[in-house]
């Protein structure tokens, strides 16, 4: 069952003050353009928010890439905006969400092998979403490199990319998908049971995450080492990832419909439903006749919807028309309602803008997609939902608790019975008056505005800008000692734009060997350990499973080998004795088994020397987390110097903190509990003496293996990162060409660099 928490912010908590309204104008003021991907999956109603986001986007200066399906293209490029396909088709997707509502799919599906289809399409979807990080624009060349990526959850490549390249990332949806327990994940179907209704909400939010990751992780992960060259993540570490990375969110959906949560931090914004500018649109003739010849009607559509018996439904819709003397027009929709059939109360239509045609419909009846259902409500219409999947129970419901609407129908209940009720509903003067209550209220919310302000405000800014040119992206490191050498002085070193460089370079002021790449949001996925005993337990069976895998592969690899050696044979020349083919042949199985044997002896050798002695110091370190006590978190490892700086820090800190706790901890018990407090404090106290010293030993050799690890997998990983780099010279060389830095500029960058001390 379905609950709803009445305790949700309201309007006046959710709208910021002045001061928070000029902390926001600041941040957009200091952010410089950058190079913006917008991932998206799904429909193009999925897509059609997106399109206003990045219109409003490049106004303040970004370029902006739609990464979608292929088929959207024409519909990116009339916005002015870039495009890049990722693959997929979404028709096909929508048709398996029909069958499929919840995340566990039917019998049938399994049987038929779209569950083999789908997770093909995800494989697919991966590498085009990394791909429109970095590949040029495909119709006209011009290179692109993604300096901060947008996404919604469904694309699922963003957050490994965003790793890889070290670079902001915010999601953008629209339907919850952090969890709260205001309301329930909406691909959860909660039945009745005796746990507490806004626990049950709170926990489905990681059940769909960690279901999700059950079907989709082997994909992603096998991507991520092969691809993005980055270490496979657990499933319990990648259900939990964006929590724990504070990864932003804005979700564009009415506050004055869906107040924002009581229990969302302050990164997660509900700005308002992003709205389009309205397109200019002639009606053809059908459809004016139609409009003049009666009284307003009503409209009825099911979008990209692909449903499995669309006859059946346009019967039920005809004869319920004919029945309460309603006219309607019907959008065909990927469904094709209507094929055939001809009625004078309803004129079957395609494509016509939902901005222009709500206007001047009586009330509007649909699948319950979130941009269709703005658009209704923006428009003062009453609305009906009718259900198939994913966040669409959930819209319907919303508009029915508003009052401007039924109670949502599921399209497999729809009968001309419920189909009349929801008519006489939908033309009740109750309902239109709550219709255009909430109207009144979204069309002062400026969704699109507001989700740029929220984008621009939590973005690491002090990483973002030229040390030189403020205006611009710092996207080169010069080396601080470098600096050093030259009689300059920068602790960090100086973040670069590509002009500065240029300037820099020019006057021989720029040793290009000491430049490197500027991650300006780096991260690294990484377990998180609890305590010394599912810590080592859990690093173990890790190791276990990879050995596992290798030794598996000794069997597989060659039977796949072989099989991709069978079909080429017949490309051998018939000259090339039979011998050679069977070497051939032969030594690709040897390759394969050879793979398998060095997978084994990397994950006895990792395993033994990095990935136990870690969980054990982590886990140890991490102790107090059982009993509501803070722990230091140490810094991502990248190499031997950072992994023997964090082992130099967590060994003093572990000897340190606990001389510190001994008297702390009991003190602060006495005060605030009394004895009881006193004892509890002491026992805190003795724990943190037993397990941070042990942390601090351990943590010695831990620490520097683990860089050490880390400093060899980076070099065997050159091909991702210099993909990488070869797109940003790319990139550079080519606008350096096209925007030239102007006198004013090249002055500034001397004067700030000549100014270093």
């Amino acid at each position: 069952m379905r609950h709803f928490d009445p305790t949700s912010k309201n309007d006046e908590e959710a709208d910021l003050g002045l001061a928070g309204e000029n902390l926001r104008m600041s941040a957009i003021a200091k952010v410089p353009a950058l190079n913006i991907v917008i991932q998206i999956v799904g429909s193009r109603g999925d897509i059609q928010p997106f399109i206003a986001l990045g219109t409003e986007l490049k106004r303040y200066g970004h370029r902006i890439r739609i990464a979608t399906h292929d088929v959207f293209k024409h519909f990116v490029h009339e916005s002015d905006l870039e495009f890049f396909p990722i693959g997929a088709d979404p028709s096909e997707l929508m048709a398996y969400m029909v069958k499929n509502p919840g995340i566990i799919p039917k019998f049938s599906t399994i049987k038929a092998g779209d569950i083999g289809k789908k997770r093909a399409m995800i494989a697919d979807i991966l590498e085009g979403c990394w791909r429109s990080c970095l590949e040029p624009d495909l119709d006209t060349g011009v290179p692109f490199i993604a300096e901060a990526i947008i996404a919604n959850p469904p694309s699922f490549a963003h957050v490994h990319c965003a790793e890889a390249l070290g670079i902001p990332l915010h999601m953008m949806f629209t339907m919850p998908w952090s969890p709260t327990k205001a309301f329930p994940h909406p691909l959860a179907n909660i039945k009745r049971s005796n746990l507490d209704p806004s626990t049950a909400n709170y926990l489905t939010y990681g059940m769909i995450e960690m279901m999700t990751w059950q079907g989709l992780g082997d994909i992603i992960n096998d991507w991520r080492e092969n691809t993005l060259s980055l270490e496979p993540i657990g499933a319990i570490d990648a259900a939990g990832v964006m929590e724990s990375l504070q990864v932003p969110y804005t979700y564009c959906w009415s506050p004055s419909l869906v107040p924002k949560p009581n229990d969302w931090p302050s990164h997660i914004d509900v700005c308002g439903f992003f709205f389009r500018e309205e397109p200019q649109y002639s009606p053809p003739k059908h459809i004016d006749e139609f409009l003049r010849a009666g009284p307003p009607p009503l409209y009825i559509g099911f979008g990209s919807i692909v449903m499995e018996d669309p006859a059946s439904v346009t019967e039920i819709i005809l004869s319920t028309l004919r029945k309460c003397g309603v006219r309607a027009i019907i959008s065909r929709g990927w469904s094709n309602l209507g094929e055939g059939r001809e009625d004078e109360n309803a004129l079957f239509i395609g494509d016509c803008p939902h901005e222009w045609l709500f206007k001047r419909v009586s009330g509007v009846v649909h699948h319950g997609g979130a941009g269709t259902t703005a658009c209704g409500l923006l428009n003062a219409r009453p609305t009906s939902i009718i259900p198939f999947f994913g966040d669409q129970p959930f819209w319907g419901e919303m508009v029915a608790a508003a009052g401007a609407g039924p109670r949502p129908v599921h399209h497999t209940s729809l009968t001309e019975e419920n189909f009349t009720v929801i008519i006489k509903t939908l033309l009740d003067p109750n309902t239109k008056r709550s219709a255009k209550a909430i109207a009144a209220k979204m069309q002062c919310e400026q969704g699109v505005r507001r989700a740029v302000e929220s984008f621009h405000s939590n973005l690491p800014r002090t990483n973002l800008a030229c040390s030189l040119l403020p205006t611009e992206s710092g996207v080169w490191m010069y080396d601080a000692k470098a600096l050093k050498k030259q009689k300059k002085k920068a602790i960090e070193g100086l973040r670069l734009s590509p002009k500065a460089v240029t300037v820099l370079s020019k006057h021989k002021l720029l040793d290009l060997t000491n430049l490197n790449l500027q991650h300006s949001n780096p991260f690294h996925l990484e377990t998180e350990r609890w305590d010394p005993l599912t810590a080592t337990s859990s690093s173990v069976l890790a190791s276990v499973v990879d050995f596992s895998h290798g030794f598996g592969s000794l069997a597989s690899a060659p039977v796949k080998a072989y099989k991709h050696y069978h079909p080429a044979k017949a490309s051998f020349s018939p000259d090339v004795p039979s011998t050679a083919k069977t070497a051939s042949a032969g030594s690709g199985a040897g390759a394969a088994s050879k793979a398998g044997i060095n997978k084994m002896m990397a994950s006895l050798i990792k395993g033994s020397l990095v990935d136990f002695p870690v969980a054990l110091t982590e886990g140890l370190n991490n102790v107090p987390l059982m009993y509501g006590e803070k722990v230091r978190k140490r810094k991502p490892i990248t190499d031997w110097k950072s992994g023997s700086k964090e082992a130099g820090k967590n060994f003093v800190n572990g000897f340190a903190d606990p001389i510190y706790c001994l008297f702390k901890q009991p003190a602060v018990g006495l005060t605030k509990h009394g004895g009881l407090g006193l004892v509890t404090g002491l026992g805190k106290a003795g724990m943190g003496l037993v397990v941070k010293p042990g942390s601090a030993m351990f943590g010695l050799f831990a620490y520097p293996a683990l860089g050490i690890y880390q400093s060899i997998v980076g070099a065997s990983t050159s091909a991702t990162q210099a993909a990488i780099l070869k797109a940003r010279v790319a990139h550079d060389a080519f606008f350096n060409d096209v925007h030239q830095p102007n006198v004013e500029e090249e002055a500034e960058v001397l004067r700030k660099f000549n100014e270093l001390k």
